[in-house]
This record gives C-alpha cells, sequence and structure tokens, in this order.
C-alpha cells in the first residue's frame, strides 16, 4: 500500500481548502479520489476531535450566534418525492457561534434549522464557556427556549432583526442584495441594559 508524504498531504489539502473540488485536486496530483477523499475525511475527523477537546473553559464574553445555509444532493424543494425525508439530502443548516471578539468559532453544528438542532446546538455552547456570557442572535424564534434551556438564567441574551429594503435608488438587480434599512432589538433575558447587542 503506498502512503502519501507529508508534502503529498499538505498540497492535498492546500488545493482543497483553495477550493477545488475532489475531481479537480485529483487531475492536478494524479492521486486517486479515493485516497483524496479518505485524507479529506481523515483530516476532518481529527480536527474535530481537536476541537471537541480543545475549545473548553472558553473566555469569551459577547458570542453571536447565526446559520448559514446550504444544500446537499438538491434544495429541499428540488429533492425527488422518493427520496424526501431521507437524511443528509436538501437543506442543510451551519450553526456557528462566534465569539465576537477574537472571531473564534466557540461551536458549530450541521443539521436542520429546528427547534431540536437549536437546543443541541446551544448545550455545547454553553458546555464551551467558562463564564457569564451576552448572546445575541437573529430572529429565530427557536433560540428562545434554546438558550434558556442550556444557560438557564445565567446570560445575557438579545435578538438583533435587521430590516432589509431597497435602497434609495430602488433595486439594481434582481440578484442585489437588499440595503439594510433598521433594526429591531430587544433583551430575552438577563441584562435588560446591554451596552451592545
Amino acid at each position: 500500500m503506498n502512503r502519501l508524504s507529508l508534502a503529498e498531504r499538505a498540497q492535498i489539502l492546500g488545493l482543497l481548502v483553495e477550493g477545488n473540488s475532489l475531481r479537480a485536486v485529483t487531475r492536478i496530483t494524479g492521486k486517486s479520489i479515493n485516497t483524496v477523499s479518505k485524507l479529506l475525511v481523515d483530516v476532518g475527523t481529527a480536527c474535530s476531535d481537536f476541537q471537541y477537546r480543545t475549545l473548553r473553559n472558553l473566555p469569551c464574553k459577547r458570542i453571536q450566534c447565526d446559520e448559514i445555509w446550504s444544500f446537499c444532493y438538491a434544495k429541499e424543494k428540488n429533492v425527488p418525492r422518493d427520496l424526501k425525508g431521507t437524511y443528509g439530502l436538501g437543506d442543510v443548516w451551519t450553526w456557528t457561534a462566534i465569539c465576537a471578539d477574537t472571531k473564534l468559532i466557540a461551536s458549530y453544528m450541521v443539521g436542520k434549522r429546528d427547534a431540536k438542532y437549536a437546543h443541541f446546538f446551544t448545550k455545547d455552547l454553553a458546555s464551551r464557556l467558562a463564564n457569564r456570557v451576552q448572546i445575541t442572535t437573529d430572529g429565530h424564534k427557536v433560540y428562545i427556549n434554546a438558550v434558556e434551556a442550556a444557560f438557564a438564567k445565567d446570560v445575557d441574551y438579545a435578538m438583533l432583526v435587521k430590516l432589509y429594503g431597497n435602497g434609495p435608488n430602488g433595486a439594481e438587480g434582481r440578484y442585489s442584495p437588499g440595503e439594510c434599512c433598521g433594526t429591531i432589538k430587544g433583551a430575552v433575558c438577563g441584562n435588560p441594559d446591554m451596552a451592545e447587542v
């Protein structure tokens, strides 16, 4: 069995980090797609284990939580009827908790965008923090119960809802992002006079 040298592993990982597809990496390096896939899975597992063990007792003071949408196989609405409900197909959400001061991702999770995953995510986040924190989320309502269940009253929690609309010149194009026209902010639990949301 052939083993990749450290330089070959670094090259493959570098190409993947730069956004090359698995097939492009196999063409560039001349390595089998199975070899590239196995290396990616092995490194991902090692990174996940390292993050799980190491990111504990974090001294974060302000955490911002959000979700990032993507999809696997097809968007949820385009998944064929016979494959609907199959785990791993359709919409996929990456839940993130970012320390506002250091930009460290204190916790992340991949799953659906529902209350069950919100509870798993906030419970994991709470287990990683060393002290009372201020958490800010968007207006996704599943956070309300999840944050309360994970932190009890040992948190300052606020929602910041951004309002979007057309700018003064109107929509410049169908795919142009909306302009932030304002915000609605409010404390959910903890200190109602939080200085920063």
